[in-house]
């Protein structure tokens, strides 16, 4: 077959070099935090899904945007986020 490439070296399965496998990021911590550019864990504040007219206004004031997980448990979500 003249049309057809001549093997390579990345062609042969036993000359590539074997990788460990890749770590997966959970996905329940991907959808609820993101990392800061200083490294610090950025969240959502709880609380503000429904029933909103039995909670105060000034809880529901207090729960807008988002803000800075406590250091004692930014190592457990940082685990959960190998690449982030």
């Amino acid at each position: 077959m003249p049309w057809a490439c001549p093997p390579t070296a990345s062609d042969n399965p036993t000359d590539k070099e074997t990788k460990m496998p890749k770590m997966k990021t959970k996905s329940s911590v991907k959808k609820r935090f993101r990392l800061t550019a200083s490294g610090k864990v950025r969240g959502n504040v709880a609380y503000k899904r429904h029933c909103l007219g039995a909670k105060p206004q000034k809880m529901k004031r207090g729960a807008r945007g988002t803000f800075v997980v406590d250091g004692s448990d930014q190592h457990i979500i940082k685990r959960h986020m190998p690449y982030g």
